[in-house]
């Protein structure tokens, strides 16, 4: 839940790196809320307001994220466009965000991961 609270600290932020890890939890605890958010929406008959004010109050986070990501990757935030292209856009960011830290600084700066085991 750590790494959660530690990207909505930075709500937007879009400079600097982001670890593989910060980026991955991140996405699964939104999605696990999401996911409660949901079924109790379901449950109480809600026309899914409460799960549509959480998808934008995490919207600026989710992109933020996405982009230090990136950066970790010495890759330009630009690079989320590449998302709409239909059907290879998604694949490419796919693995673009499983792709590993460039080690040591690059030019978006000081690998978040030295220090870390």
């Amino acid at each position: 839940m750590n790494w959660y609270l530690e990207v909505l600290k930075k709500y937007a932020v879009f400079s600097g790196r982001a670890r593989r890890k910060e980026y991955w939890m991140f996405l699964l605890f939104s999605v696990l809320i999401a996911i409660g958010i949901g079924i109790i929406e379901g449950i109480i008959g809600s026309p899914g307001i409460i799960g549509l004010l959480y998808s934008f109050a995490v919207l600026i986070p989710s992109l933020a994220v996405s982009v230090r990501r990136l950066h970790d990757t010495d890759r330009s935030g630009w690079w989320l466009l590449v998302a709409f292209v239909p059907f290879i856009g998604g694949l490419v960011l796919l693995v673009f965000m499983l792709l590993d830290s460039t080690p040591g600084q690059n030019s978006f700066g000081a690998n978040p991961k030295e220090g870390f085991a």
